[in-house]
């Protein structure tokens, strides 16, 4: 007879998700899963492969989940420059209250580790996704006349992409609002006609 899974995948990805998100891969051993979970590590195991292939799976339901939507809003807003400071307003806010505050991002804490190939492709993606987005307004606020002549649109959304994942880890190691609010006002009048 077959084992049968007696627990939810998807809210155990939920809880991995958050443990690798709030102490990263290094800090987390296999038993620190299994706490969080309350599952055996044959559980574990069965449903999910290693402690990589585990990181790696937490890691695409970050992005499916948190990052995707939030890039995907940011792509289709329309706004131009407005939707690249709205992006950085909701992202400070993210980053600074509730119930995540002081974590920064999964991607971005992953970025400082050495993470496992699996979890490099979901870092590829992520950071693919986010540039393209921020393309897509800037190539807006372009057609709008809001951008300085001579901004290049492709490395524009790259120097803000990388200010974003700066944002996630400098707000992790305690920056304060201000400051990180003093860096996006400057990279963005720095863009702006």
């Amino acid at each position: 007879m077959a084992d049968v899974k007696h627990f939810d995948e998807a809210e155990a990805l939920a809880t991995v998700e958050q443990l690798f998100w709030r102490r990263g891969s290094a800090a987390t051993g296999i038993q620190d899963v299994v706490a969080a979970t309350g599952l055996s590590r044959s559980s574990l195991y069965n449903a999910f492969g290693g402690k990589d292939d585990l990181y790696a799976a937490a890691a695409r339901r970050y992005l499916e989940h948190r990052s995707r939507p939030m890039f995907d809003q940011l792509a289709a807003d329309g706004r131009g420059l407005a939707a690249v400071r709205a992006f950085f307003d909701r992202l400070l806010r993210l980053r600074l209250s509730g119930e995540y505050a002081g974590w920064g991002c999964m991607m971005a804490n992953a970025n400082a580790e050495n993470p496992p190939d699996a979890v490099r492709a979901v870092l590829a993606e992520h950071h693919a996704v986010l540039r393209d987005s921020l393309a897509a307004a800037l190539t807006v606020a372009q057609s709008n006349e809001e951008l300085r002549s001579g901004v290049e649109v492709e490395g524009a959304a790259e120097l803000l992409t990388l200010l974003a994942y700066a944002v996630n880890l400098r707000s992790r190691a305690g920056a304060t609002r201000a400051q990180l609010r003093s860096a996006v006002t400057a990279a963005l009048a720095a863009l702006a006609s």
